[in-house]
């Protein structure tokens, strides 16, 4: 019978190997992504590290950080040693990260092109579990005066009213307008109902004399521009 060897505790390791010395002495970029996590949930269960259980974590979501921050409280309570304070920690601190990059979008960037909109949208639409539909207001030299969140929706859709797109592009002195929305599924194929609301911004914008651009897709992996694929 093979002798039982107990997991040995963070405490225990060469100090040089102990996440929050590690940091102290080597610099936090010197961290892997399940030391970072351990950190943050400060202790594992008596069976494993809190490294070794950020390591399971982490694996479970094919250690992507983008499916980590999907992950709700009751997910993450499914692993041992993992409870409602602890849950809240990963989340808090992925959110954090999320917003960081959303404020340091700089809010007068120029679009020039549909990456170029992408990039400014990103922050604000990965990692989301529903749709939502936002809108892109430019002056007349292209430069962003504002992004607004106009409507949110379920899994499958949201709805959008036209009127509320240029009551609020109107209202922003906008020149010129891009739409946005997302598809948590993945899909970056537009559906009908998304070839109808862009034809009818379209049009609206044409009689309002505040021209549609653009309307992008967005997924966690990358964009569809109707503008691009020449479907304007």
């Amino acid at each position: 019978m093979a002798d039982y060897k107990p997991s040995v505790g963070i405490k225990s390791w060469a100090e040089e190997d102990r996440p929050r010395e590690k940091l102290l002495d080597k610099g936090r970029h010197m961290l892997t992504e399940a030391e970072l996590i351990a950190i943050l949930i400060g202790s594992g269960s008596k069976d494993e590290t809190a490294v070794e259980l950020s390591k399971r974590i982490l694996l479970s979501v094919d250690n992507n950080l983008n499916n980590l921050g999907k992950l709700t409280v009751q997910e993450l309570n499914q692993f041992k040693g993992i409870g409602d304070a602890k849950a809240i920690s990963i989340i808090a601190a992925l959110e954090l990260g999320r917003r960081r990059k959303e404020t340091e979008t700089p809010k007068r960037e120029k679009i020039i092109t549909s990456k170029d909109a992408f990039e400014i949208m990103k922050p604000s639409m990965m990692d989301l579990p529903h749709e939502e539909f936002w809108l892109i207001m430019l002056n007349r030299a292209n430069l962003m005066i504002k992004k607004e969140l106009i409507s949110r929706g379920g899994v499958s859709g949201t709805v959008v009213d036209t009127k509320i797109i240029f009551k609020t592009a109107i209202g922003n002195q906008a020149s010129s307008i891009i739409v946005c929305h997302n598809h948590p599924s993945g899909n970056l194929k537009p559906s009908e109902a998304d070839l109808k609301i862009t034809k009818n911004i379209k049009e609206a914008g044409k009689i309002m004399e505040i021209p549609l651009l653009d309307h992008l897709i967005i997924t966690d992996n990358g964009f569809y521009s109707f503008a691009d694929e020449g479907l304007f």
